[in-house]
């Protein structure tokens, strides 16, 4: 036990909100919920004295007993600007689905999509089968409070060989002040199957807690494209933890974009097996004093497995960035081929970025290599913009959105890749005014 965080606020409330939880009468469910339950109140938030949280300090999580919402109010027009045009999109609205705010239309029919709420109805021995399969509680304490506390969430199931035309966009936004929006997805790629799916998280009030896992099941030679944009409002709290199981041959790729919430934490894992393929990467872009931490860990555990890593990270003023990627090769992954690489732009002398890259390597025959820097704009490409008549701040936000939007240009939706660029333009104009 910590003993240095107080748990007892959320301990003494749980029953309450354990009553209005889905699956009642599910008794293994009761069970997972109870393990996790019993996890959290062993150990409470994860604190500083664990390695691989030194970096994030969660105390402030005690300060305010976030609870779940009773609001399903919704400015429609406003959240219409974070919707994709060619996309189906499930709206979890303060960690609840939303069937009105929802478009599902045109599925096929080799597809489920649902709220796992209503999964929990119609389907609980599939739920039972996928959950917990990619992480369990022992990972650390904020997986056993998803375990006790997730509301609902989406089961995505994409049958073998069936290859979406268009990605799945699942919309988190939360409206209610001191809300606690726990969720957990479950995503299932058939054999040879492909797929691409696009959180994207938003927040329509000041304060409030997003708690959201999601476990990814890959078959052989399947394929899996996620995007995350965290857009959360500016004093938010989010965890967002993605967990993969690969099987042999299949790809999975991830960009991650962090720009919002006040602190936030993105843990992305993914277990490799015979010959399968991971691609990271990942731009987060803090100002004022938030607090931004990613953290990603690649399991080599066959032969042949191949990794690639590229995380960039932009901080002014008082922020402060975490990036710690960790790769693992096993003793039976011959020949597996990784490379990490870690940059960070600092644009004040206040802000801070903690990089720490880890290759754990106990077979002979790999390849593998990791790289990080961290500097500032250099000033000789400041002085040649401004030699050309452009003022000095717009020549440091053109040199700082060219940084940032190699990420960018990394993604191939039109539509997610307008959304990104509008959220970099905000915050890099070209043109000073």
């Amino acid at each position: 036990m910590s003993g240095e965080q107080p748990t007892t606020p959320y301990l003494a409330a749980y029953p309450a909100i354990a009553a209005l939880l889905p699956g009642q009468d599910l008794p293994w469910l009761q069970q997972f919920r109870n393990k996790g339950l019993q996890a959290f109140a062993e150990h409470g938030f994860p604190n500083t004295r664990e390695e691989e949280w030194r970096y994030t300090n969660l105390s402030v999580l005690n300060k305010t007993l976030f609870r779940p919402a009773s609001s399903d109010a919704v400015d429609a027009d406003w959240l219409n600007a974070f919707r994709l045009e060619n996309a189906w999109c499930m709206v979890l609205l303060n960690g609840r689905f939303s069937e009105v705010l929802s478009n599902l239309a045109d599925l096929p029919d080799a597809v489920t999509v649902t709220s796992l709420k209503q999964a929990l109805q119609d389907r609980p021995e599939t739920v039972q089968s996928y959950l917990g399969q990619a992480v369990t509680a022992g990972e650390h304490s904020l997986i056993a409070f998803n375990n006790a506390w997730f509301d609902d969430g989406v089961l995505i199931d994409v049958s073998a060989k069936q290859v979406l035309d268009k990605p799945i966009q699942i919309l988190h936004v939360v409206t209610e002040a001191d809300a606690l929006a726990a969720t957990r997805n479950l995503i299932t790629i058939g054999d040879h199957a492909e797929a691409e799916i696009i959180e994207t998280y938003v927040g329509g009030c000041e304060s409030y807690f997003t708690a959201s896992v999601n476990e990814c099941l890959l078959g052989p030679n399947a394929g899996l494209t996620l995007y995350k944009v965290q857009l959360e409002a500016e004093k938010a709290q989010h965890f967002g933890g993605t967990y993969v199981k690969q099987a042999a041959d299949s790809r999975f790729n991830h960009h991650n974009f962090a720009f919002g919430a006040l602190l936030a934490r993105c843990d992305i894992h993914s277990d490799l097996d015979t010959a399968a393929e991971c691609a990271l990467n990942g731009l987060f872009v803090g100002g004022k004093r938030q607090h931004l931490d990613n953290h990603t860990r690649i399991n080599h555990l066959k032969p042949n497995g191949i990794s690639r890593e590229f995380y960039k990270g932009v901080l002014d003023n008082r922020a402060r960035g975490v990036f710690q990627g960790r790769v693992v090769v096993a003793e039976d992954a011959q020949q597996s081929d990784s490379e990490m690489n870690n940059r960070n732009l600092l644009l004040s002398g206040d802000a801070e970025v903690d990089t720490k890259p880890q290759l754990e390597i106990y077979a002979d025959d790999v390849k593998c290599s990791h790289g990080v820097t961290v500097g500032q704009l250099e000033e000789k490409s400041v002085f040649y913009l401004q030699s050309r008549g452009i003022d000095e701040a717009s020549a440091r936000n053109i040199l700082t959105f060219a940084f940032a939007n190699e990420m960018v240009d990394k993604i191939e939706d039109a539509d997610l890749k307008a959304l990104l660029l509008e959220q970099l333009l905000a915050r890099f104009p070209a043109i000073s005014l």
